[in-house]
């Protein structure tokens, strides 16, 4: 029987059993994110400063839509970092499936851009921003765990537009950054592009 990844893999015990997940014990696992960041030139914060202005204003009047998101924040936010630029390469809504041992199988489009095949960016599927960002976080780590060269890390980093959460998945283990929120009077884009400058250095160079 064949459904859809958005629709089975819906919580985190069905990723530990499905693939055989784990969360990290250890915080020394995914230190990416908060180790060692880049520092962002004026310029940089400025973009960031407008992009949260304009966050501001089109949220105060009603909830953002997905696709509003996807144009406002994180289009920008994956051009500040450097993604539409050489040497990387990203594709979007690939086609992925998967086979269990009990002959069921799962399939469905990823709604995410793939950088390098190493980092999954995926817009949390809502119809409206004000929705977790957990909802998405099963179905990220399921893109994740397709990856081809498990001994190989792959970063991940799920969004509704408001929040932001990181991912690692290296062989079997798994682990979260904090999440970061627009809501917040502090501009946390500026960590954000920073992780995100952060994992485009490591994955080009391993």
């Amino acid at each position: 029987m064949v459904q859809a990844v958005s629709k089975y893999i819906v919580s985190l015990n069905q990723v530990h059993e499905k693939f055989g997940l784990r969360r990290a014990e250890d915080d020394r696992f995914f230190t990416e994110w908060r180790e060692d960041f880049v520092q962002l030139s004026a310029e940089e914060k400025a973009r960031l400063d407008l992009i949260k202005q304009r966050y501001d204003y089109q949220q105060a009047d009603s909830p953002m839509l997905e696709e509003t998101a996807k144009v406002l924040i994180v289009s920008p936010l994956l051009d500040l970092a450097g993604f539409y630029e050489p040497p990387f390469r990203f594709r979007a809504e690939i086609a992925v499936s998967f086979e269990f041992e009990d002959e069921e199988e799962i399939q469905g489009r990823i709604d995410a851009l793939v950088i390098q095949q190493r980092f999954w960016v995926l817009v949390v599927e809502a119809k409206q921003t004000k929705a977790s960002i957990e909802v998405g976080i099963p179905q990220l780590l399921t893109y994740m765990a397709a990856n081809p060269n498990p001994q190989q890390a792959v970063f991940g980093l799920v969004t509704n537009g408001s929040s932001f959460a990181f991912a690692k998945v290296l062989e079997q283990t798994y682990d979260f950054s904090d999440v970061y929120s627009l809501i917040s009077r502090r501009n946390q884009l500026y960590d954000v592009l920073s992780v995100m400058k952060k994992i485009g250095t490591l994955i080009v160079s391993r």
